[in-house]
């Protein structure tokens, strides 16, 4: 008996192509794009701007100040560059870098205001200071000491009593002298200047006996100069200080790129080639200071992550 196979009808036919042409149509579609997920804070703002600002002190070598052409440059300024290359990385865009001159006065308005998105200089992180803002891990560790001229006579800060000491207004020294000066009944007059090179000024006119400053900011006054026949760093340190970044306090996100940004520096052995380039090199002046890593500092950078010279 011969069975005869029954051609499919058309509905059934246009069922079965249209299923085939739903389940190619969803095979080929390509999954909608996850969302980036948005950054908060600092981030945001530089992800939406593409912009960047740097506060920079003019005038505090070889840290930040400015070069024959009025760049900003200095061992902060190159450790800033890690820094920001990092935080492009993070936002996945090419950022536009806007320089902020800072003064020891204004750097922390700004910084608070928005107006500096991270500060590079020579800022001590104290531990009132960080009740207020963040910091990156230490860039430096340093001291206050005197310069003097040649030939003054003095050699400690008991050698200033009865005479004048210059500070520089807004700088941990602005607030930690003349209590050091209390507390040993030293009669000093104190006089204050608005920036590191009025500072120096008014010792070089005369119209101070001696200016207080971190003792390698002293040295690299000094060196930009040429000046080590006229002036010298004396006395034992009267404090200690370690130099940061300053960012805005309560930004986590941000935190973590700067510290990310540092572990890369120590890492790579980079941490170390910028603090030779400005401290055991010549500076662009052609100035050099001399300063090998000091052991503490070593330590430091060595708690970052760089290994052993």
């Amino acid at each position: 008996m011969e069975i005869r196979k029954s051609a499919p009808s058309r509905p059934l036919i246009c069922a079965l192509l249209g299923g085939l042409l739903t389940i190619g149509s969803a095979i080929a579609q390509p999954r909608p794009a996850a969302a980036v997920e948005p950054f908060t804070g600092t981030l945001q703002k530089i992800y939406e701007t593409g912009v960047i600002r740097i506060g920079h002190r003019e005038n505090s070598p070889p840290f930040a100040f400015l070069d024959a052409q009025r760049r900003p440059i200095g061992y902060s300024l190159d450790i800033c560059d890690v820094v920001v290359d990092q935080v492009g990385q993070t936002v996945h865009k090419a950022l536009r870098v806007e320089y902020v001159p800072v003064s020891p006065s204004n750097r922390f308005d700004l910084v608070k205001s928005g107006a500096v998105d991270l500060e590079c200089g020579s800022t001590t992180a104290s531990a009132e200071r960080r009740t207020a803002f963040d910091f990156s891990p230490p860039i430096f560790v340093t001291g206050t000491k005197l310069l003097v001229k040649r030939g003054s006579g003095i050699r400690s800060l008991k050698d200033l009593h009865g005479k004048t000491l210059v500070l520089t207004s807004g700088t941990v020294h602005a607030d930690t002298l003349p209590r050091l000066a209390q507390r040993q009944k030293l009669a000093i007059n104190f006089v204050f200047a608005p920036d590191h090179d009025a500072s120096f000024k008014l010792l070089a006119d005369g119209r101070a006996d001696a200016f207080a400053n971190d003792d390698i900011q002293l040295h690299g006054a000094i060196a930009l100069r040429n000046a080590a026949s006229d002036y010298r760093v004396v006395g034992d340190l009267l404090t200690y200080a370690d130099y940061a970044l300053m960012f805005r306090r309560g930004d986590a996100e941000f935190a973590s790129v700067v510290n990310q940004a540092f572990e890369r520096m120590a890492q790579s052995g980079e941490t170390r080639a910028i603090y030779r380039r400005w401290f055991e090199q010549r500076l662009p002046d052609g100035a050099k200071l001399n300063v090998p890593m000091s052991p503490h500092l070593e330590h430091v950078f060595q708690q970052q992550g760089l290994a052993l010279d």
